[in-house]
């Protein structure tokens, strides 16, 4: 199947410059997209631009990721309603190498004629000087044509900067350039960059009489009209230290149907054939989300590991399922706190534990997981309480020893009331 077909029945397809699908079923062709270097990770919503790339290189073509180390810069105003901070050079270095680290996991850069490629803009923008630029490149595109793209037009109300108005060009010629001097004839990215991306072909033209092609994909919404790749707690990452493998699975897991079966084309590698199977099992038996958890340990894997998907399901059943004090004593503190986020958290004094603390003191007085030592002795004499996953009585001690990562008690009221204790 050509690399256009790909993305059409996956549903990614939205703008396509005419004549660029048959450019592609001539032969290899180099492409490429922009990604923005304002954060050490790039984030889940990049995962569309990279299954971009990935596609184009399964179908036989070169693809180039470009990393705007000099447009981290200035700032691109596409689908933003303020102006981004400007990052220094080292700090765009740092981040530029972190997230070639992240698209060396789902393109290849090894050898062969298709290899995927990295560059970096400021190589050719650092010793290129503002005279040098309106002169070579700011003659050949009029304000007019400037003003009339939507990214300017949405923004004049509340005022832009001459430096975010101008971000059009400095990406336009990047395109130029790659185009003058890699051979470069097709820019990727979301249907937000199309007008920054005609920018490039309308100079490549303008300045050498030259054609050079656009494809953009689509912008992912979810179905509730949320933006997608985001939660309550903030973007979700592909750097294990800023989200974490436990979150990054369930962000997947807990999607709806509608959006599952959306993003289990765009974002993985699975035949039509295969997925079609997926949503007739899940149909059957939409309890057991099997169109969920298909998703979300393929995603998981390709971005993380087998052995990250394997913890990120047994932290998952920590909560919903028949799980064991050695799994939560496998947790790192930081799967703790994504796993228990947002339940009832108390702190009591390190020191109760000094020789064995009664479980009655610690849930009644110290943590006041119960109002009072009455209905904390009901519960026990009950047998509904548990301590990290083990069931506790009015005889039982709790001491240092069991605390989780030398700090934490998990207590459990029947089967669905969680409660974090933290030693202080």
């Amino acid at each position: 199947m050509g690399f256009v077909d790909e993305l059409k029945w996956r549903g990614m397809l939205q703008d396509i410059m005419p004549g660029t699908e048959e450019l592609l079923n001539k032969g290899m062709v180099k492409g490429y997209i922009g990604f923005d270097p304002t954060a050490d990770s790039l984030g889940v919503g990049n995962l569309v631009q990279i299954m971009n790339l990935l596609h184009l290189q399964k179908a036989g073509h070169k693809p180039i990721a470009l990393i705007g180390g000099a447009t981290g810069m200035v700032g691109d105003p596409s689908g933003k309603n303020e102006e981004r901070n400007l990052l220094n050079e080292e700090v765009l270095n740092h981040n530029i190498a972190c997230q070639k680290k992240q698209l060396e996991k789902f393109l290849n850069f090894g050898e062969g004629e298709n290899a995927a490629e990295l560059v970096n803009n400021y190589d050719w923008f650092k010793n290129f000087t503002f005279l040098d630029f309106i002169r070579d490149v700011g003659k050949h595109i009029t304000v007019n044509y400037m003003m009339a793209k939507d990214s300017v037009q949405n923004r004049l109300e509340n005022g832009m900067s001459f430096t975010e108005f101008t971000y059009q060009l400095v990406q336009g010629y990047d395109f130029y350039y790659l185009w003058k001097n890699h051979g470069v004839m097709l820019q990727l990215g979301g249907s937000d960059q199309w007008g920054n991306i005609v920018t490039g072909t309308e100079l490549i033209r303008r300045k050498d009489g030259g054609e050079a092609y656009a494809l953009t994909t689509k912008l992912i919404r979810k179905a509730d009209g949320t933006k997608f790749g985001k939660t309550a707690s903030g973007n979700i990452w592909l750097d294990p230290a800023r989200t974490s493998p436990y979150k990054f699975y369930q962000f997947w897991l807990n999607s709806s149907d509608e959006d599952a079966a959306n993003y289990i084309r765009i974002f993985t590698l699975k035949s039509k054939e295969e997925i079609e199977a997926i949503e007739e099992a899940h149909k059957t038996e939409p309890h057991l989300r099997k169109l969920q958890k298909a998703l979300a340990d393929d995603i998981t894997i390709r971005v993380h590991s087998e052995e990250d998907l394997k913890k990120a399901i047994g932290a998952s059943e920590i909560l919903f399922g028949n799980s064991t004090t050695d799994a939560l004593k496998s947790l790192s503190e930081q799967d703790i706190l994504d796993v228990f986020e947002g339940v009832p958290t108390f702190a009591f004094s390190r020191a109760l534990l000094d020789g064995g603390a009664d479980v009655l003191t610690l849930l009644s007085e110290a943590a006041k997981v119960f109002p009072s030592k009455g209905e904390a002795r009901r519960s026990l004499q009950e047998n509904a309480v548990s301590i990290n996953k083990a069931k506790v009585t009015l005889e039982s001690k709790v001491t240092s020893h069991d605390l989780l990562n030398g700090k934490y008690l998990i207590a459990q009221k029947g089967k669905k009331n969680y409660y974090l204790l933290v030693a202080e």
